[in-house]
């Protein structure tokens, strides 16, 4: 995965630095995750934040290996 250097309101960077710290994670990938997010609110407008959430959750949970197949009936 290649980086490059961007420029950012510094009021995003303090933000974004708060919220990774909460969340364990470094400001740089607290920008990518709302990034991530408002690049899926975009792409569906309709689905609710909460939906979107969940969506990226299971995403994290089938790439770990950690799913379980649900059989029907």
């Amino acid at each position: 995965m290649s980086t490059s250097s961007v420029r950012l309101d510094q009021d995003l960077v303090d933000k974004a630095s708060i919220m990774a710290k909460a969340l364990n994670r470094t400001t740089p990938k607290q920008i990518e995750h709302w990034a991530k997010i408002g690049e899926m609110m975009e792409d569906n407008p309709d689905l609710p934040y909460e939906f979107v959430k969940q969506a990226i959750i299971a995403k994290a949970e089938k790439d770990a290996g950690k799913l379980e197949s649900y059989d029907f009936g």
